[in-house]
């Protein structure tokens, strides 16, 4: 049986800023360092042979000193298992300033096979320029268990980085994708599938969810288990405060939703509709759970509930508004709320989100 990871978009060097500040933010890029040494030690301990690293393991075509070095040394530092870089639209011009590791395996914008017994691993780095004709040349044996390394967003069209159409019946099992931080799998054809690894670890609020790499053990055929290896996890949560009725049960509220994610970065978003004055709200929250969690981030997308009897007679804007909304016969009910309440956060000054 032979064990490879597929992995992708580590994006070494990355600011990591996710709003953190300073100091966290360079906390985390050690982070995604070693995010990658625990990706290693598990590869070590399963005894993976190799490890497929499907675009982006930089996050700009000139990485800095420290991250080159590191990156460099670990493969170094880990003879028996080769490393097949491919290169990703972050990292798409990094020279290999260490080409001559004997276990380092690149790509280039042409088909490059790399066998192993019945296994082979073809992968290139595909441009506007060779893209039709990759599809075309690629070759590979009904007879082989067969992975394909691309980086970039797949489509049905010919206009996708990746085209899936121009991939059935090309004999893939595995196709070994980089590009989209999120763990998928799904259908290629009848014989093979396609796979996003996701990321290592989430840098930002749009990363969301468990990050870490694929574990394929290919003996007859391949099977594959996604392994989570994040050293935080990024969440996003909804708290509905409509039960609440004043900023402390907000709070408590609030804190009840983090509970079990403090080593965690959050993104929490606070809904309902409140009684009590919102002002200053999510600065409140954030500084009541600094400590609950390793960051925490509060949007207010709460709205006041409203008497809207009471108000339709008020002598003001919010009145005369309120009347000409409810006059239009053209809003059934539950559009002329949504209208009303979106107005009146738009006549408080607070941000809408539409």
């Amino acid at each position: 049986m032979t064990k490879i990871i597929h992995t992708a978009d580590i994006h070494l060097g990355s600011s990591m800023q996710a709003r953190l500040p300073q100091s966290k933010a360079d906390e985390r890029k050690t982070e995604l360092r070693q995010a990658f040494n625990k990706m290693l030690d598990y590869a070590k301990k399963a005894g993976v042979k190799i490890i497929l690293l499907s675009g982006d393991v930089f996050d700009s075509d000139r990485p800095s000193k420290k991250d080159k070095e590191f990156f460099y040394s670990a493969i170094k530092s880990n003879p028996d298992i080769d490393f097949l870089y491919l290169r990703g639209n972050h990292d798409r011009a990094e020279s290999y300033t260490e080409s001559d590791i004997a276990n380092l395996k690149t790509f280039s914008s042409e088909w490059s096979y790399y066998r192993y017994g019945r296994i082979c691993i073809a992968g290139a780095e595909m441009t506007d320029d060779n893209a039709d004709i990759l599809y075309r040349s690629l070759q590979l044996g009904a007879a082989d268990i067969n992975i394909v390394m691309l980086h970039g967003q797949v489509g049905d069209y010919r206009d996708s980085d990746i085209c899936i159409p121009r991939l059935k019946g090309k004999n893939i099992d595995y196709l070994a994708l980089g590009h989209i931080h999120s763990y998928d799998k799904f259908p290629l054809d009848d014989r093979g599938v396609c796979v996003y690894s996701g990321c290592l670890e989430g840098r930002g609020f749009d990363e969301a969810g468990q990050k870490g790499f694929v574990c394929l053990q290919i003996d007859d055929g391949i099977s594959d288990e996604f392994v989570i290896n994040s050293i935080r996890t990024v969440n996003r949560l909804q708290v509905d405060l409509s039960d609440t009725s004043d900023l402390y049960s907000a709070c408590r509220k609030a804190e009840e939703a983090v509970k079990g994610l403090g080593r965690d970065i959050v993104r929490m978003e606070l809904t309902g509709e409140i009684d009590f004055d919102a002002e200053g709200l999510a600065a409140e929250i954030e500084k009541a759970l600094e400590n609950e969690c390793y960051f925490l981030s509060a949007k207010d997308m709460t709205s006041r509930r409203i008497d809207i009897e009471r108000l339709r007679g008020d002598i003001s804007l919010r009145g005369e508004f309120i009347r000409r909304v409810l006059s239009n016969t053209g809003y059934d009910e539950a559009y002329r709320s949504k209208i009303i309440s979106l107005g009146l956060r738009a006549l408080n000054g607070r941000e809408l989100d539409i």
